[in-house]
């Protein structure tokens, strides 16, 4: 019997943080710059989006794939840490908290912050980059993936996202159509990227990158549920960050729209539509994403 589920991420989790630990470094990056880069991008968190590159390419590549593809993993969590840095900003949603220590604006300065994430977005390229030159995986296979995020993490992704969550804070009439659209952008489309660039990488038929990329997909909308149930029942020690600041700030939500025990019920279901992707394969990945989608629910179901 395998490992539990989280016993299970948080060793891949270690793995991507050694990655993480050394791949700023001897790159001619000012003191305080990589300081509060470093301060951002190592303080914790479960490395989801990482993980999920590892295992769809384990899902499907040959032995060895973790390696030549972690440099392109690491690449996700830069672009996540560098989106978490500029959405603390006061200019954005003005939170002084982030993982349970003072966001990266409070600990250095608004400028720093702001240069910081766009360092980890800059540097993330070089990573992708990375993974073929260094590491050799075909470059036909990395420019795909590279298209991919990049499309996943700009102005029609994470960043428009974030525009139109701005946007729509403190506004009446979001309508729940404008809520699931936003949040597909803003959380969703990293995760679903995260699997199909993972499939796309190790060398899979366009049928099993569609798969990952629709497990993805609903898991990606399952975690922003789960999030927004938690921003109402959790607490800020357990959150690492303010709780009930969504309602605070008068954001949209799903327990806004239709209760808690309905939100509960909906990401049940988009987990049971992720499992679906699942059923045709076999192997320790499989098992480790199947158990991995229903963790993001049990932890509020």
């Amino acid at each position: 019997m395998s490992a539990p589920v989280k016993e299970q991420l948080a060793a891949r989790a270690a793995e991507v943080e050694g990655f993480l630990v050394r791949c700023m470094r001897d790159k001619g990056i000012p003191d305080r710059l990589l300081a509060s880069m470093e301060y951002s991008l190592l303080a914790g968190g479960k490395r989801l989006r990482p993980v999920l590159v590892l295992s769809w390419a384990g899902m499907f590549g040959e032995e060895g794939i973790a390696d030549k593809v972690m440099p392109f993993a690491a690449s996700l969590e830069c672009i996540h840490t560098y989106s978490l840095i500029h959405d603390d900003l006061p200019a954005m949603d003005d939170d002084d908290l982030r993982r349970g220590k003072p966001s990266n604006h409070k600990q250095f300065d608004e400028a720093t912050a702001i240069l910081a994430g766009d360092g980890l977005l800059t540097e993330a390229f070089g990573l992708m980059s990375a993974a073929s030159i260094v590491k050799g995986l075909p470059a036909d296979r990395v420019l795909r993936a590279i298209l991919v995020l990049a499309r996943a993490a700009g102005a029609g992704g994470m960043v428009g996202g974030q525009a139109v969550d701005m946007e729509f804070t403190g506004r009446e009439g979001v309508t729940l159509d404008e809520l699931r659209r936003m949040h597909a952008m803003k959380t969703g489309a990293l995760i679903t990227a995260a699997c199909e660039c993972g499939a796309i990488l190790s060398g899979a038929d366009k049928a099993d990158a569609e798969n990952a990329r629709e497990f993805g997909r609903n898991i990606g909308v399952a975690f922003q549920i789960v999030d927004d149930v938690l921003d109402v029942v959790g607490d800020t020690a357990t959150l690492g960050k303010p709780a009930g600041s969504d309602e605070a700030m008068g954001k949209s939500t799903y327990p806004a729209f239709m209760g808690l025990e309905k939100s509960k019920a909906l990401a049940v279901d988009y987990v049971d539509a992720a499992h679906e992707r699942l059923s045709g394969y076999f192997g320790p990945e499989q098992e480790f994403l199947w158990q991995l989608a229903r963790y993001i629910v049990d932890r509020v179901c």
